[in-house]
């Protein structure tokens, strides 16, 4: 690949996804594997990245811009968190040891927040991007996810988040718990945003309303994807209302894939929040290649 000029690496806990990149900037070839953080020691991430780009290298050093949990305590080279307020990719990435001289990877650091304590890997970089792609926003993004984030953006900087456990719990009810009986594949929208205003009317009873889920599939035959959709709004619904001060009158911007950012936008909007979309994929290797411009402006 003559005219490859750097490599962009998003590197999560379950998955791995790599990008060629040009000299202009433009997406060459690209490749994702499984062999994410959660599966790899430290001294096998080389060799993971190897398989996943290797027909890319000729004999020439590439520089490799790499973030998210690849840069954990337990993945390749631990990069230290910056603490907020700070912009979201401003401490120089670190070095990760390598064998092979045809690479050079750089990790990007995280985000931490002192009070209340907080932390983000990967998600930083989603952000840079989405700053890149809008120069001059100032408001709130939230990234949904396993741990969606909601960020508060001013004035190029990350200012404050909060991180709630949305997608994991709605992962362990649906799969794990007695509701794993009561879901199905499909999408009831309608059923979805009125979970949202019980629990955001009535954030006490959402214990309560969990249970009737699996109570009226046994009882009315409550249809399985309606099923599902009840406990992601009513989890929804309960985020919505802890994250109340993010988004009140605020401008807001969802960043995620299709599907997950289809019901957040549509949460906000039913509570009156204009919401503008960003393409994740977009906005993480937007991201990459700010990192990558600061990194060839101080060398």
């Amino acid at each position: 690949m003559s005219t490859l000029d750097w490599i962009a690496v998003d590197w999560g806990t379950t998955h791995c996804r790599a990008w060629a990149m040009g000299p202009s900037g433009q997406v060459l070839a690209e490749a994702s594997s499984d062999e994410g953080m959660g599966s790899l020691k430290p001294a096998e991430f080389e060799g993971a990245l190897l398989r996943l780009v290797g027909a890319w290298l000729e004999t020439a050093t590439v520089d490799v811009v790499a973030c998210g949990m690849v840069g954990s305590r337990q993945g390749w080279v631990e990069a230290p968190y910056a603490a907020v307020p700070c912009a979201p990719v401003g401490t120089d990435p670190v070095i990760a040891p390598t064998v092979d001289k045809r690479l050079r990877v750089q990790v990007i650091p995280g985000l931490k927040q002192v009070s209340p304590a907080d932390v983000m890997r990967g998600e930083e970089t989603q952000i840079a991007g989405a700053l890149a792609l809008r120069p001059g926003f100032d408001g709130v993004i939230v990234l949904p996810g396993t741990h969606t984030k909601w960020v508060q953006i001013s004035a190029g900087e990350v200012v404050s988040f909060r991180s709630l456990m949305t997608g994991e719990m709605f992962s362990l009810l649906s799969k794990q718990s007695v509701l794993r009986h009561s879901m199905g594949d499909g999408w009831d929208g309608a059923a979805f945003l009125e979970a949202i205003e019980e629990t955001l009317s009535r954030p006490e009873a959402m214990a309560s309303k969990l249970f009737a889920i699996r109570a009226e599939g046994l009882l009315d035959g409550l249809p399985p994807a309606t099923a599902r959709a009840r406990l992601s709004g009513l989890l929804v619904g309960a985020e919505l209302a802890a994250t109340k001060p993010y988004w009140l009158g605020m401008p807001i911007a969802v960043l995620g894939a299709d599907g997950l950012a289809d019901a957040y936008s549509a949460a906000l909007s039913a509570q009156g929040i204009e919401v503008s979309r960003i393409d994740a994929g977009q906005a993480t290797r937007a991201g990459l290649t700010a990192v990558r411009h600061m990194q060839k402006e101080t060398t």
